[in-house]
């Protein structure tokens, strides 16, 4: 039988195509909104990526005549209990070390007055970063290299490409870039394991949207090397930035690789009932 460069034995586009299909729709409307924010001295907000984001899996969908929700998983009453699960996992993985790092003496916290404007820009800027982001990492094209090209190729790949998509804040980050390196890279399979799970988003989303906002909007640390203003601030009181994470955040810290490997674990083992 004749190999054939398009079409699988069931005669659907090979997930290759696919794969090329997202990237050149989310190109042909991403390349056009970055011109005209850069014409206008701004840039593009992460609200209006992750709008894109979601119309082009849309589009996408539309196209292999499947549905959207086959990506996100159908919005019902198990998706807001896997969301509240994912929300209470992310905040225990920035907690947990932020508690040791206090109970060490190595870090304490002042308070500050509540903005709630400042609050409500970080939950706006976090709740889209994590859309955005699980829509890119494991939605649409995850679900492609699963099928095309197994669970590990898919989870390897797109945990590297998570990692890549970091790399400006990890080269700027030093030495400590190296830690961070190993704990982003371990996130992704993290929210990928989320996925695979419960074959929905609402997991992952609830753990990206939660650890970041705990990190950043509440504690103050840095997100992957992004200042932030949080309800606390953390003040250092020894210089050990591989162990408290530094400005980076908490991602660069020896407790929080301890914490993303630890729930990684726990969901490579957990059996969904």
């Amino acid at each position: 039988m004749q190999f054939n460069i398009f079409l699988n034995p069931e005669r659907q586009l090979r997930n290759f195509w696919w794969v090329l299909i997202f990237f050149a729709v989310l190109a042909s409307m991403l390349i056009p909104s970055i011109l005209l924010t850069k014409a206008d001295g701004g840039k593009l907000a992460i609200e209006l990526q992750a709008l894109l984001v979601i119309l082009t899996t849309a589009i996408c969908q539309r196209l292999r005549s499947a549905s959207f929700f086959e990506v996100c998983g159908r919005i019902d009453k198990t998706w807001f209990k896997e969301l509240t699960w994912g929300l209470l996992a992310g905040a225990a993985l920035m907690l947990v070390p932020a508690m040791i790092l206090l109970l060490s003496g190595l870090v304490e916290f002042k308070v500050n007055a509540i903005d709630a404007r400042s609050l409500l820009m970080s939950l706006s800027l976090f709740v889209a970063v994590a859309i955005s982001e699980e829509l890119i990492f494991h939605g649409f094209l995850f679900q492609r290299l699963i099928n095309g090209a197994g669970i590990w190729v898919a989870q390897i790949g797109m945990s590297g490409y998570f990692l890549l998509n970091h790399s400006d804040a990890l080269r700027s980050a030093g030495n400590l870039g190296y830690l961070a390196a190993v704990n982003i890279f371990i996130a992704g399979l993290l929210f990928g394991l989320a996925y695979l799970r419960t074959k929905s988003l609402a997991l992952p989303i609830g753990i990206h949207f939660a650890a970041n906002m705990v990190q950043g909007g509440i504690l103050g640390f840095g997100v992957s090397g992004s200042s932030n203003s949080g309800i606390l601030t953390p003040i250092f009181k020894h210089e050990l930035p591989w162990f408290t994470g530094g400005q980076f955040g908490l991602e660069a810290s020896i407790p929080g690789l301890l914490a993303v490997i630890a729930l990684t674990l726990f969901l490579y083992v957990f059996k969904k009932r």
